[in-house]
């Protein structure tokens, strides 16, 4: 195996599917990573870095090059300096095997061997690739010579509540996966000899589409592996389950023309879906029923949008790790028929905690007895739950306007109001160029820095750390982009009383 260098990262890829790592060898520049993935990744470095310091004092022999690379040779070089000596806690432990790499997260001494510790920041301990990632550690230390003696897996405690002081031994779970890494380690061989032969040939592999691509993590290459299907394919047919949709692939039907007809499709959405594209029809609108829908509305008609966001170390006291925070919220609002269209909004100091300011600033711009709408309202009534059960003074208030909210998702998810350009997504990002395609006023891409959630969430997140020049430069683009969310739902209740009025 010395013709090929191989991590655990590279070996988790190669478990999850074969092609995967031969693309990221050969295809690199195929990969496409979102932006939410990239901050999980960070958040998984800051999960990482507080574990090191679950067993006490502890040595980290990660090394950097001048280029600012990994020095892999020094790390594996101090690893066995500390494993000669005293060290009990070696945090990026590292070895190599014949061109096999391992970081081990936390290797602790224990009696006469050492105990493998692989921090997740999840909060699930029973995913496979788990198993696999540590049982290649374990193969790769013991070819070095290393007695493994104890593999733990440590993730994140899902009930675990922040009081103030962090209390790493209720954060994390530790749990001992032994037996699952033994059933494991019978596959780490063959998987090396296959990985080996595949990796070193400049033929594409012939992978079919499989559960693989969703399982355990969204492939990255996904879009590369589809390039050929056509658009929209069966894998955009609204809420259409991913095994039944691949059932469909591997009898041949990937087009939405070749499923029309198929008695197994009974959703009357994914049956609009596919007859507007098969037909080219024009707008499905359902009159009555989006005039029903608008006489549930009533003046002042207010709506209303939150950000979030997701620490996964909580750092709010009452919050449990990936607890949805609320930090800003876009209020546009008309308060009588006819009236002008005004707007509020709130946005907290990344210093402090939000709960409590936009709590009671809601609680000031929201008038009682305010119609409320939100797009998808189940988010916003449930940050708004939250928030009452946190401030039992505001929690009448507070659950007054949860009760008062109408979803503006309803119509479009519902099938009252369909056009082929929304695919098979009703969400606001899908409903609102399908309804003005040519609107640069309602273009994210139009805006600075913030064109969705995920970056609201990160740049907020990332604004204690900003000089306060460009503090200032995030915070009017985290306004612009929460703002234009409640106006986005503006002009889409305006074309509903419009096609309504028709």
């Amino acid at each position: 195996m010395s013709s090929f260098y191989f991590s655990k990262s590279k070996y988790c890829s190669f478990w999850q599917c074969p092609k995967i790592a031969w693309l990221q060898k050969h295809k690199p520049e195929e990969r496409e990573i979102d932006d939410a993935t990239l901050a999980r990744m960070r958040e998984g470095n800051r999960v990482g870095d507080l574990a090191m310091g679950l067993f006490g004092d502890f040595v980290e022999v990660t090394a950097f090059k001048d280029d600012g690379s990994l020095d892999l040779g020094a790390m594996i070089a101090a690893t066995k300096a500390e494993m000669d000596g005293d060290a009990r806690v070696i945090c990026e432990a590292s070895f190599s095997f014949e061109g096999l790499y391992c970081a081990v997260d936390i290797l602790v001494r224990d009696g006469d061997g050492w105990s493998i510790y692989e921090v997740k920041s999840s909060t699930h301990n029973d995913k496979a690739v788990y198993m696999a990632d540590i049982a290649y550690q374990r193969f790769v230390l013991e070819r070095c010579g290393v007695q493994v003696v104890g593999t733990y897996l440590v993730c994140l405690n899902s009930d675990y509540v922040f009081d103030g002081t962090l209390d790493l031994n209720g954060l994390f779970l530790i749990t001992d996966v032994r037996e699952a890494v033994e059933a494991e380690m019978r596959d780490v061989g063959p998987n090396l000899q296959s990985a080996e032969l595949l990796l070193s040939s400049p033929e594409e592999p012939e992978v079919p589409l499989s559960p693989s691509c969703r399982d355990p993590y969204p492939c990255s290459f996904w879009r590369y592996c589809t390039k050929d299907l056509p658009e929209p394919s069966v894998f955009d047919l609204y809420r259409l389950r991913f095994p039944k949709a691949l059932d469909f692939h591997r009898e041949g039907l990937d087009s939405l023309e070749q499923l029309a007809g198929d008695s197994r499709i009974k959703n009357p959405i994914q049956l609009r879906q596919i007859d507007h594209a098969v037909h080219d029809r024009e707008a499905h609108i359902d009159r009555p029923r989006i005039r029903g829908f608008l006489e549930t509305l009533h003046y002042p008609l207010y709506f209303l949008d939150f950000e979030t966001v997701q620490p996964v170390i909580p750092e709010y006291v009452g919050t449990k790790p990936y607890a949805q925070v609320p930090f800003q919220y876009s209020l546009h609002y008309i308060d009588k028929e006819g009236g002008p269209l005004e707007h509020k909004e709130f946005l907290a100091d990344p210093f402090e905690d939000p709960r409590r300011p936009i709590a009671e600033r809601l609680c000031a711009d929201i008038p009682a007895g305010a119609c409320v709408t939100a797009y998808n309202k189940s988010f916003e009534c449930g940050r708004l739950k939250e928030l009452a059960d946190r401030f039992p003074d505001l929690a009448e208030r507070l659950l007054a306007i949860r009760e008062s909210i109408v979803d503006l998702l309803t119509p479009f998810q519902s099938g009252w109001y369909y056009n082929r350009a929304m695919g098979g997504s009703f969400s606001i990002k899908s409903v609102l160029p399908a309804l003005f395609p040519d609107d640069p006023e309602l273009n994210y891409a139009n805006l600075e820095d913030v064109h969705n959630g995920s970056d609201a969430m990160n740049a907020f997140a990332e604004m204690r750390d900003m000089e306060p020049e460009e503090r200032r430069k995030t915070r009017e683009a985290l306004l612009a982009y929460c703002k234009l969310d409640t106006y986005a739902m503006v002009k889409l209740w305006q074309k509903l009383k419009a096609a309504a009025d028709d």
